[in-house]
């Protein structure tokens, strides 16, 4: 069965990039928004496995966006990482890090350290 996968950045590139490198790699159905403001109607509507959510967007913050979905009782439960570019790799590794609670990843991010985040956070 294909894992849902949510990506919320609001650089269009980055998405596709993510989108199609995910798709290629894996058994993974990955839908794509470009503001933050559309997350939480994406997300109602797709249902994902896991969200990978950018920290800094100009319409709505990942954080926002992050209170709303826990604020959701059927979104509040879906596994979330923050990609951002203002931690380093050096800083998270190649897996990721948690930071106040929240699971980050350093973009740009390799579709193998993706993959891994992926299998982490979803099993």
């Amino acid at each position: 069965m294909s894992k849902r996968i949510l990506v919320v950045d609001d650089e269009i590139a980055l998405t596709r990039m993510v989108k199609m490198n995910l798709e290629s790699a894996g058994d993974f159905v990955v839908r794509t928004v470009n503001r933050g403001s559309e997350a939480i109607s994406a997300a109602r509507e797709f249902k994902p496995n896991m969200i990978f959510l950018d920290v800094m967007m100009p319409d709505m913050s990942g954080d926002e966006v992050a209170l709303e979905l826990r604020e959701d009782p059927l979104l509040a439960e879906i596994p979330m990482v923050f990609m951002t570019a203002i931690v380093t790799k050096s800083e998270t590794g190649s897996t990721g890090a948690n930071i106040g609670g929240n699971e980050f990843l350093a973009k740009p991010a390799r579709t193998a350290d993706l993959l891994a985040v992926i299998e982490k956070m979803t099993g």
